[in-house]
């Protein structure tokens, strides 16, 4: 499916290569009231896995077993939350959160359904009293792909004294507004994978693994398929050659064996057959095909793939669903890494479903609106741990965060930038994601 919506997102992820991995209309600036007018508004290397067994059984997400701790919130509760009677409006100093989102065709695909799953997560949350007591407010403002502009947007939102500012997706933007905050404002991107981001010096954090655990786990799990010979696709530098980088280097390490790597460029690359006669004049040919190929490249390789006769498994990176994969035709059968899986009973699908019931459309993007309210949830409970809502304690309280419970899975900082969250491992099957295996990295 190449419709002009998913040649705009294939073409925003080109800056993945300068961005997560080297790293719409809507308005400038919005905030989200608390909870008295949200009501009204409401009316109008991997160390564990689980994979299939030899029964064909399907791998199951990984047991929440984080105790419950006076800095968690019940979140279930909140989820639950019926916007037309809630609570009583909350009376504590109001709990200010910033989203430095980008609307532009760059960063629209994360940032235009993340802002508003993050906006309708604070109504939820100030509907059921807040955060410690304090009503939540989240002030959106657009910084339009721009690093200047996210500067100016990042000092805007510290002089409407934000306690924390939720980051855009990609890696020079997010560094204009690390060069504000100057590690004294946490900031925690929603959607990057750049491991370089995650720097506790500076109070910046992620909300999902990196692509360091992504690609880790993509090599364990093409070892235990009895994959043992593959081909990548890269281009040299962020996200996609970092991932092949480090997919290669964990695959020979666990005696996997790389025949080949081919280019390509993304976005733009629609004609595969030189390397795919390359690739069909090897011997052997290889078990899998790995790369962070965006969706609709992925599909027109494998065809091309299919005529010459070459019959490689596809194992790809978080761009996939990103670029819309799921709702792009000739991927049946490819598997992919994820940041969660859509549980039939899951907060995940808990969540989507109350957005779409009460707002009157969907969500766009599954895993992006889960990590939006996830990076709010690692806040809310550094404020409730530390009872400040001073930047600099609330952040370092971010940082040691040891188990937040959220609908991404349990977020684990212990003193680091990252969260420690699962990896996903998801096969397209009869058009939809079907959990193929879960793996826990420790980087």
């Amino acid at each position: 499916m190449q419709s002009k919506r998913l040649l705009i997102i294939a073409l925003s992820i080109i800056s993945l290569a300068t961005a997560c991995g080297a790293e719409g209309d809507a308005e400038s600036t919005r905030t989200t009231a608390p909870a008295s007018e949200a009501a009204n508004d409401a009316d109008g290397d991997a160390d564990k896995s689980a994979t299939p067994d030899d029964s064909g059984s399907q791998a199951t997400a990984p047991e929440t077993d984080a105790e419950p701790s006076a800095s968690e919130i019940d979140v279930d509760a909140v989820l639950a939350a019926d916007l037309n009677s809630c609570e009583a409006v909350p009376s504590g100093e109001t709990l200010r959160i910033g989203y430095a989102a980008d609307f532009s065709e760059l960063g629209g695909f994360v940032d235009i359904p993340g802002s508003a799953a993050a906006e309708y997560f604070v109504e939820l949350l100030n509907c059921r009293g807040g955060v410690d007591g304090r009503p939540v407010e989240l002030i959106v403002r657009d910084i339009e792909g721009n690093p200047e502009t996210a500067g100016r947007v990042a000092q805007e939102l510290l002089d409407d004294k934000v306690s924390a500012i939720l980051g855009p997706a990609f890696f020079d933007v997010n560094q204009a507004i690390l060069q504000v905050t100057a590690g004294k404002t946490p900031l925690i991107s929603v959607s990057s994978t750049e491991p370089l981001l995650a720097d506790p010096a500076q109070l910046s954090l992620l909300a999902s693994f990196t692509d360091t655990a992504q690609a880790k786990a993509a090599a364990r799990f093409a070892i235990e398929q009895g994959w043992q010979t593959s081909a990548t696709f890269s281009v040299p530098g962020p996200y996609f050659g970092y991932l092949v980088e480090v997919f290669t280097e964990e695959y020979e390490a666990l005696g996997g064996r790389i025949l080949d790597d081919y280019p390509f460029v993304p976005a733009q690359t629609t004609d595969f057959s030189a390397q795919v006669n390359q690739i069909a004049a090897l011997e052997p040919q290889p078990d899998v095909i790995y790369s962070a190929l965006i969706a609709f490249q992925a599909a027109i390789l494998r065809g091309q793939l299919d005529e010459a006769g070459v019959g490689s498994e596809m194992l790809l990176a978080d761009a996939f669903s990103a670029t819309g994969g799921y709702f792009t035709d000739g991927v049946e059968g490819f598997f992919h890494t994820s940041h969660t899986f859509p549980e039939p009973d899951g907060r995940m699908l808990k969540f989507l479903d109350s957005y779409e019931q009460v707002k009157g459309s969907a969500l766009e993007s599954d895993s992006y609106s889960a990590l939006a309210a996830d990076a709010i949830l690692v806040i809310a409970a550094a404020v409730i741990e530390t009872g400040s809502l001073d930047p600099g304690e609330v952040g370092r309280a971010m940082i040691a965060g040891t188990g937040i419970d959220g609908l991404t899975g349990v977020l684990r900082y212990n003193g680091g930038g990252t969260p420690n969250t699962p990896v996903y491992v998801h096969e397209v099957v009869d058009g939809g994601p079907n959990l193929a295996a879960v793996y826990e990295v420790n980087e």
